[in-house]
């Protein structure tokens, strides 16, 4: 990758074989611990700000939280610098270019923006495209300097999956068990996961759509139509079964475990011990949900809590623990 880091104007290329990746985020005030977890779970960074740099590559709609993606091209600490370092680019025909707001500065107005993005194009080798472009780039202020790169929206997959055949006002948003699934499994590839307490189906219907190797069971009998059925929805398979997590078998990476499915069948703290017990025999890394303290069950069972956060929905407050 070519790209001009810390450079001034007219100085020769830096070659940097290393790809950096600009975020943009957004949050609830109620998610905000939710999606500090899950950007420590990506990218193994914790910052309070709205901007993130790094050389980890996800994609921007596996995250409830993440708004955009700049692959760094180029950039400068001053506009002119930018321009100067963007016309030495290589020509390309078909492309649009956005201008990004930065979610720690002050919005731009659309006047101003749309100067920015005419410029840059103007600066561009090649013909853009601003109807049916198939080249997006973006460009940002981050307060420090000004960045150019290739462009990537989140496309806020989760959104459609909020309309499914079944739900329980009790389950998880659909935002909430995207952002378990990333915790659980930064990397998606090779991993086999298991939601043995499946409930209706949210964790598995994120997970199956991210591509994950995933497979769902529960104890009650009377759901698992629905949770097929929620499944198949959206155009996607995977295997649910009738099972207690206690006779569950084999071996998996990583267990999400929902225990507020409680409130509808109340279990005693002893059953819960043997839950978690049974969750340290099948999962080598197990995310619990939770809206009780069960931290002295979770250390009973062999767990040590790595990670943790609080997420709250109305007068529910849920705990996600990473244990391990």
């Amino acid at each position: 990758m070519i790209q001009w880091r810390n450079a001034k104007p007219h100085t020769e290329l830096i070659t940097i074989e290393t790809k950096h990746y600009l975020y943009t985020f957004s949050w609830e005030p109620n998610e905000e611990s939710l999606c500090a977890l899950e950007r420590r779970s990506l990218f193994g960074e914790a910052s309070e700000s709205s901007i993130l740099e790094s050389t980890v590559k996800v994609d921007p709609s596996r995250s409830p939280f993440i708004r955009e993606r700049l692959e760094i091209i180029c950039e400068g600490a001053k506009w002119e610098e930018l321009l100067h370092h963007i016309e030495r680019l290589d020509a390309v025909d078909g492309f649009k270019v956005v201008f990004v707001q930065n979610p720690d500065g002050d919005r731009v107005g659309f006047k101003k923006l749309r100067k920015i993005e005419k410029e840059i194009g103007m600066h561009l080798k090649g013909e853009a495209e601003l109807v049916d472009p198939h080249i997006w780039y973006g460009v940002i202020n981050t307060g420090e300097r000004w960045v150019f790169g290739a462009y990537m929206k989140n496309e806020a997959i989760w959104l459609h999956h909020v309309k499914k055949p079944h739900s329980y006002s009790t389950a998880l948003s659909t935002r909430v068990a995207r952002a378990v699934v990333n915790i659980a499994a930064p990397e998606t590839e090779g991993i086999k996961m298991i939601d043995p307490c499946c409930g209706i189906g949210t964790v598995l219907v994120e997970a199956l759509s991210m591509g994950i190797d995933i497979v769902g069971s529960d104890r009650n009998p009377l759901i698992l139509d629905g949770v097929r059925e929620n499944i198949a929805h959206f155009g996607l398979e995977g295997e649910v079964s009738l099972r207690d997590i206690n006779d569950v078998t084999g071996s998996y990476d990583v267990a999400v475990i929902d225990l507020p499915y409680n409130l509808c069948s109340v279990i005693t703290d002893d059953e819960q011990l043997e839950m978690l017990k049974s969750a340290r025999r099948f999962a080598e890394k197990v995310v619990v949900v939770t809206l009780e303290d069960v931290d002295r069950n979770v250390e009973k069972a062999g767990f040590d809590i790595v990670d943790r956060c609080e997420v709250s929905k109305g007068r529910f407050v849920r705990q996600i623990l990473v244990c391990a």
